[in-house]
């Protein structure tokens, strides 16, 4: 686990099996991270929303505490559920990023009642590369430097804190295995037939250079999904919100305005 932002640190709660950092009131924004997302990649919106009328709550996922066999896509959605019910929460806006958009993607699917809205920022869930090629297998520490660096528009933004994360994980072999089963339990849930049944309000924000999940992919989740809106971020790559969090965070509050959520 990456070291959080202070403000984060200073507020992150442990209850059970559960590790979470939570601020602000008003309607719930619950936040997904992906497979190289520590919670303080997100520092910046939660730091923005709880000042602008919302309540933020970032869970820790269980990508690597779960047994082997329910390391998966399913089971992470099955975690949420368990999260959202602990702390009586009965519907949220899902804020996901690579496979926090996938995993709040296929709670969606499973739960429509408890989404009041969608936001999806270099979401897998439709490109079944997405979760492999942005996770390296094995290697070197150059070379996962490389990788960790391609993610991002400016690589300056893959510290060495992220990468030596990232490094630590493909050098341990059960998180190894671990990674590999949530990855091919994302090419087996791929959503493109849920897409147009999902009617939440979905605001889709993305990095133009994204090489993760690409701008096609973008295009496709705008034209699958019946109710979203398309948001682009010059020179940015697949974590806008890390990358660009100030366009982030003005694109995503503008747009909750503008929908009454």
């Amino acid at each position: 686990m990456k070291t959080k932002q202070k403000s984060m640190t200073d507020t992150l709660k442990t209850e059970g099996k559960f590790i979470y950092a939570e601020a602000g009131e008003g309607p719930t924004i619950i936040v997904l991270h992906g497979l190289m997302g520590a919670l303080s990649n997100f520092g910046a919106t939660f730091n923005h929303f709880p000042n602008n009328g919302y309540k933020v709550i970032i869970p820790e996922l269980p990508l690597y505490s779960l047994p082997l066999l329910k390391t998966n896509v399913k089971h992470l959605a099955s975690f949420l559920k368990e999260f959202l019910e602990y702390k009586k929460i009965d519907n949220a806006i899902l804020l996901g990023n690579s496979l926090g958009g996938h995993i709040a993607l296929y709670f969606t699917k499973h739960y429509p009642n408890k989404v009041s809205a969608l936001v999806l920022t270099g979401s897998s869930g439709l490109y079944e590369k997405a979760m492999g090629d942005s996770f390296p297998k094995r290697g070197n520490y150059e070379y996962i430097e490389q990788k960790a660096r391609e993610v991002f528009y400016d690589p300056e933004i893959a510290t060495k804190e992220l990468v030596d994360d990232v490094y630590s994980t493909v050098n341990d072999r059960i998180k190894v295995l671990k990674t590999l089963s949530i990855a091919k339990s994302a090419i087996r849930h791929n959503m493109a037939n849920d897409l147009p049944e999902m009617k939440q309000p979905t605001c889709l924000i993305w990095g133009k250079q994204d090489t993760v999940t690409p701008p096609d992919v973008a295009d496709e989740f705008n034209k699958l999904l019946p109710n979203s809106d398309l948001f682009w971020i010059d020179k940015c790559g697949h974590a806008a919100m890390m990358e660009k969090p100030e366009e982030f965070n003005t694109i995503l509050l503008n747009w909750l305005t503008s929908r009454n959520i």
